[in-house]
């Protein structure tokens, strides 16, 4: 997110009273157990660091039966991170969703879609169709769709989003 946001990353730190060397070496921590051969596979590795989930349901996508597990975020709490899990246990989808019960923001111009305040399926809900699109990391989408300005008719735009919140619109 800090190479979108790099000053809501740094006001995240400040929130959340740890450094950038703290930052840098959890980052550095979780992507050497990710990539270790020894790593715990798939959903372990998300309960070993994250601990047990605050809700495992099935869902229902199309022809297949998933869980989806969520876990609290301490610096949003109307967010959850969700993991999507296949059959099998084999993770498919990790991003972060808005919680239960939880309003999310209203959005219906281009000028309310400010970095870090909505999440994909958001975006892809107010401004139908939208047409999800590849994204430059694993853990990146980018969202194409219609949207009004604050005046004139509506816009192709794309949406970047980065663990599935919202980081810019590319014009």
């Amino acid at each position: 997110m800090a190479d979108h946001q790099p000053g809501l990353v740094e006001d995240a730190l400040h929130t959340l009273g740890v450094t950038r060397p703290e930052m840098r070496e959890a980052n550095r921590r979780w992507q050497a157990m990710s990539r270790s051969p020894k790593s715990r596979g798939g959903l372990q590795r998300y309960r070993s660091v994250l601990g047990p989930p605050e809700s495992d349901t099935a869902r229902r996508i199309g022809d297949l039966t998933c869980r989806a597990l969520t876990w609290p975020v301490p610096l949003w709490p109307d967010l959850r991170f969700e993991v999507l899990t296949a059959p099998g246990g084999g993770v498919w989808n990790e991003w972060l969703v808005r919680a239960p019960g939880a309003a999310g923001p209203v959005l219906r111009t281009a000028e309310d879609l400010q970095p870090w305040c909505c999440t994909v399926d958001e975006v892809a809900r107010a401004f139908p169709p939208a047409r999800p699109m590849e994204g430059s990391a694993p853990s990146r989408w980018r969202l194409g769709f219609a949207a009004p300005g604050p005046s004139g008719p509506p816009k192709q735009r794309i949406a970047e989003f980065t663990w599935g919140l919202l980081q810019r619109l590319v014009e």
